[in-house]
C-alpha cells in the first residue's frame, strides 16, 4: 500500500477531499492546493511524511500523507491517509468560534436616500 507512485490529484479523491478527480485536478491547477509550500502540478507523486497545505472554500488544511491509495475506500479508511497537523485544527475551530458568534457587520437600518445612493455610486466609480 506503501509503495505505490499516485498522483496528487489521485490522492486527493482517494483521501475523499474532493468528489471527484476531475475537481481535485482542478483545485490544484488553481492553485489550491500545495505540497510542501509549493504550488504542485497533478500529477506531482505523493511520498510519505509529505506536508499537504489545502484551501476548501472558506477553510484551511494542513495536513501530513500518513499512507498512499489510488483507489477510493469507505470515509474511516480514507481518514487514515492523512494526519490534519495540531494547528491547522486549531485555526479552523477558531474561525468557525468566531463565525457562529454572530454576523461580522450589521446591516443598515433603511435603504439609503436618493443623496445617499449618488454617493455611494460616486464612491463606486472613482476606484
Amino acid at each position: 500500500m506503501n509503495d505505490l507512485k499516485v498522483r496528487l490529484d489521485k490522492w486527493l479523491w482517494a483521501a475523499r477531499f474532493y468528489k471527484t478527480r476531475a475537481l481535485a485536478r482542478q483545485a490544484v491547477n488553481g492553485g489550491k492546493v500545495r505540497c510542501e509550500g509549493i504550488r504542485a502540478k497533478p500529477g506531482k507523486t505523493i511520498a510519505l511524511g509529505m506536508v499537504v497545505h489545502l484551501r476548501q472554500g472558506d477553510w484551511d488544511r494542513v495536513v501530513v500523507v500518513e499512507g498512499i491509495r489510488n483507489d477510493r475506500r469507505p470515509a474511516p479508511e480514507a481518514q487514515l491517509l492523512y494526519r490534519e497537523t495540531s494547528q491547522s485544527i486549531r485555526e479552523r475551530e477558531e474561525r468557525a468560534a468566531s463565525r457562529e458568534s454572530g454576523p461580522s457587520h450589521q446591516p443598515p437600518a433603511r435603504r439609503p436616500s436618493k443623496k445617499q445612493r449618488r454617493a455611494i455610486k460616486k464612491l463606486k466609480h472613482d476606484e
